[in-house]
Order: C-alpha cells, then structure tokens, then sequence
C-alpha cells in the first residue's frame, strides 16, 4: 500500500485552515507520509575514523576535566539527525575518554547504556557496588537506574563507545537522572563476582530476576572471540552475516538488554556477504582487521577502531581484506518485542 495524497481544492484547503486553530489535522493529506510502503528514515550512512576521534578527544581533554564535564564524551551525530544527539532515530553514541588519575562521578540515569572498550590498559567501571578492569574489546553493560561511575588508575588514556537507548526513552517522556553526591559509589563486591555467578552457564539456586538486564555486566573479548574461533572450525558461514553471535541474557536466553541487541561477528580474510537488509538501524565497531561494507551502493573502508552506521532497510554488503571482526548493537530486541523486526536476505 502507498497513500497517494488527494489532490487540493480550495474548498479542501479552507477545511484544513478552519480545523488547524482546533488541534485537529486531516488524516488523508498526510497519510503518505506517516503510514509508509517501507521504512523512510533521515538517517543517513556514515563513517568516523578512530584516529580522528580520538585526537578530538584529546583537544577536549585540554578544556575540560572528566569531573567538570561529568561525562566527557564527544556525540556522533548522524549528519541527516543534525541537532538531535543521535546516531539513529532511537539509539545514541558516544566516544568517552576518561584520563589517568580522574574519575567520572557516580550517577544513574533511566537509560540504559553499553560501553564497548577501544583503548586501555588498566581503567576500571564500577557498577551497582561492583568494579571491573576495562580492555580492549570488552562489552560492558550498565543497567536502567543503576549507579555507575568510571575511573582511570592506569597511566594512559582510556576510551570507549558509549551506546544508550535515549532517543528511546525521550520519546515516551520517561527520562530520569540522578547524581550519587560523591566521586564514586561504595564497592560492596568482589570483582569478577557477577560474572562467577552467572557466567559459567549456571545461576544461584535461589536467583529469582529482578530486571529485564543480564546480570552479567562485563563481557570480556577474550571469551567472546575464543567462542567465535571455536566456531569457525565447524566451516558453517552464514551467507549474509559470517559467523555472528549475540550477547545474551544467561537468566532467559534473551538479549543481554532489554532495550539493545549487542553482537559480534566474525568474517574471514575474502569472505563477501550476499546483500542483507533489515528493519533495525545498526551501529558498527570494527574490532580486527580491515575491509569495507557498501550500503546502497555506498562503501565505507574501515580498520581497526572505526565506527560506521547502518540506517534501517538500506542493502548492505560487508568485504573482509583479512580476517575481521565487527562488534554492532541496534534496537533489535524492541522491535522484536513489538512484532516490528523484518529482514530479506539477498537481492529479492
């Protein structure tokens, strides 16, 4: 179906102007518009270079403390969203840079967020009372309304993507946000417990789910991709996707958030993806090696670092130079939940 708009008449146009003083529009002079064939989105394809990124970062760094800024984090904005802090219509990304010595202060916010760790070598975040080292590649989760706070007690720089559901929650007018009153919220557990207790296919006994999150708040790469070369002895390639795994929720099975679907995917050295689209919008990470992925016709180069986004239903095709590994997130799991989520596999 495709609304075509009826044409205008004067006596149609005076309708139109009596009704607009009351509040009230015409439903058949914008039903094309609003009820589309497929999806129509602003956002647009677009790439940042790491090395750029970060240096910006730096520049900022000299203006600005981590404490001062509260966050100190540079917004990728997709250029057809200019003004609106997003990447796509419902998800937000960030680069955060936290320097060595400085802490970025404990509050919680109603959004949910992920980091995805691009540099470091020895900073830490602490969530809900317990604190984890952050490394290159790690998946990190901070829950709806938990306290949270990062810090840097290495001697470089540290660096990571952040990706929460703002957009989202702003929408439905359910945004909140509180501050801690202190640097940094009390440890109340050792670290690496959640990931004991949930993270090697077993629960406590008496465990009985509070929140729709993983209880596991820390995913390290190293795990990740050990699985991902575990699997790529069985030669099983999915044609549009590679190898790709989800980060899941080991109390259900479910995504790992509620409000974000967190993959990583693996495509060997050669390997060209037939063409995929999808109804998620979805922001890449290249984590290893190098290659391009041409979206409607566009390519984009990336390397190690780089970060790329996929707007909703655009044909996408991914080329691996070498051996490569992309982490993503998109809305997936809402759009699932709703009924929403398509795909079409190949040119048809």
């Amino acid at each position: 179906m495709e609304a075509k708009t009826p044409d205008d008449t004067a006596e149609r146009e005076a309708f139109y102007a009596a009704i607009e003083p009351e509040s009230l529009r015409a439903l058949w002079s914008v039903m094309g518009d609003i009820i589309t064939p497929e999806p129509r989105s602003a956002c647009l394809p677009f790439k940042w270079r790491y090395a750029r990124l970060r240096a910006r970062l730096l520049q900022a760094a000299e203006l600005i403390t981590a404490k001062e800024a509260e966050r100190r984090v540079l917004i990728l904005e997709n250029p057809g969203l200019k003004g609106q802090s997003k990447i796509t219509t419902s998800l937000y990304c960030g680069l955060q840079l936290v320097m060595p010595g400085e802490v970025a202060p404990a509050h919680r916010h109603s959004q949910s967020a992920l980091r995805f760790v691009l540099e470091a070598k020895g900073g830490f975040t602490a969530v809900g009372g317990e604190k984890t080292v952050m490394r290159y590649g790690d998946f990190v989760i901070t829950p709806s309304w938990e306290w949270h706070d990062h810090g840097n007690d290495s001697s470089a720089p540290v660096f990571w993507l952040d990706g929460l559901d703002i957009p989202l929650v702003q929408f439905l007018d359910a945004a909140f946000a509180e501050g801690y009153g202190a640097d940094q919220h009390p440890i109340r557990r050792p670290e690496g417990d959640s990931l004991a207790r949930f993270g090697a296919n077993m629960l406590p006994l008496d465990h009985e789910a509070s929140r729709p999150t993983s209880p596991i708040f820390n995913y390290p790469y190293e795990r990740a991709r050990g699985a991902l070369e575990a699997l790529r002895a069985k030669d099983e390639w999915d044609p549009c996707h590679g190898l790709k795994l989800r980060y899941s929720n080991p109390v259900d099975g479910g995504w790992a958030m509620p409000t974000i679907g967190a993959c990583l995917q693996l495509l060997p050295k050669d390997f060209r993806t037939q063409p995929y689209r999808s109804s998620d919008a979805t922001v890449f990470v290249a984590v290893e090696g190098q290659g391009r992925t041409i979206i409607d016709g566009q390519a984009f180069d990336w390397e190690p670092r780089d970060i790329f986004v996929l707007p909703s239903w655009r044909e996408v095709v991914h080329e691996a130079a070498e051996d490569a590994v992309l982490f993503s997130y998109s809305d997936r799991p809402v759009q699932e939940k709703l009924g929403l989520w398509r795909e079409r596999r190949g040119n048809r």
